[in-house]
């Protein structure tokens, strides 16, 4: 078995691998991302984060008031070079249930996308579909990913400056189809603490480029713009983050979430009513204006 604690930890490891753990409970609590008797998929990459998310969640899973179960998975996708016996190897010796599903989309995908151009999106629409497909198989309700705090604030500048959409990754959200709930625990995690776990646990990372494609070159931009900002003004990161959960849609532009067409001084009870959109999403500060202000002095 593997430990889920080294043995010759620190004081330092132990309290952030306890703040990392109260930090996915917390999310997981807000959200309501998992419910008793629930049967949560874990996406297994071989990468830091879903590492450490299998890690939380077992964690978790001990002390928790309700039950639930965890199912690790791994998409073998038939890239050149792919270590095929780390994962299970891991995850046997971990004594978490688990399965492997093989699939061959690396050939689809090079077959489709033409050489030296990004292969990530239909890659991961490709590997979308087979999660969904063996959740369903499995009895699956929730299937968890490990995008991080950093990951959802990357996305939603990549969404304003290629997109035109105040856009991010939600830390809970139902798919297209209706039928598979998509949570994400770490959606509190900084991208640094988990690295620095995942480091001290010495996971068996299996790298992200094994495909041969170019790495996401405008997520790689915006991520070493947001490093240049915390390195300016520490915190700036979780700011931006705590931004996308305090929205006052009064002082955005979104016409078809408020009502400035019937905003008027003449009936404040008709002008209050206009609010009731707002209300349900709770209506704090003005945090999104320092996110366009900030976006404005990248693009000048």
């Amino acid at each position: 078995m593997i430990p889920q604690i080294p043995i010759d930890a620190t004081n330092n490891f132990l309290k952030l691998r306890n703040k990392l753990i109260g930090l996915t409970g917390k999310a997981i609590t807000d959200f309501n991302m998992i419910e008793n008797n629930d049967r949560v998929l874990v996406c297994m990459s071989g990468g830091k984060d879903s590492y450490s998310l299998l890690m939380f969640l077992l964690a978790l899973k001990e002390r928790a008031p309700i039950h639930f179960d965890i199912i690790a998975m791994n998409l073998d996708q038939k890239q050149p070079g792919f270590p095929a016996d780390v994962l299970p190897n891991f995850l046997k010796n971990l004594g978490v249930e688990h399965l492997i599903v093989t699939e061959d989309t690396y050939s689809i995908v090079k077959e489709k996308i033409p050489s030296g151009k990004t292969t990530c999106s239909l890659c991961s629409r490709l590997r979308r579909g087979i999660i969904y497909r063996t959740a369903k198989e499995l009895n699956i309700n929730k299937i968890a990913l490990g995008h991080h705090r950093d990951d959802i604030v990357e996305t939603l500048f990549l969404n304003m400056f290629f997109g035109s959409k105040l856009k991010a990754m939600p830390p809970k959200l139902i798919s297209n189809d209706s039928k598979n709930i998509i949570i994400r625990p770490l959606a509190y995690c900084s991208e640094k603490e988990i690295s620095s776990y995942a480091s001290r646990m010495n996971f068996p990372i299996i790298p992200c480029n094994l495909c041969g494609s170019q790495e996401n070159l405008q997520r790689k931009k915006i991520k070493g713009m947001l490093m240049e900002w915390e390195k300016e003004q520490p915190g700036r990161i979780n700011n931006i983050y705590r931004a996308i959960s305090n929205i006052e849609l009064s002082h955005l532009g979104d016409r078809r979430l408020y009502d400035f067409e019937n905003l008027n001084q003449s009936n404040k009870e008709e002008n209050d009513d206009l609010l009731f959109t707002e209300d349900l999403i709770r209506n704090l500060n003005t945090g999104l204006n320092n996110i366009a202000s900030f976006a404005e002095n990248i693009a000048s």
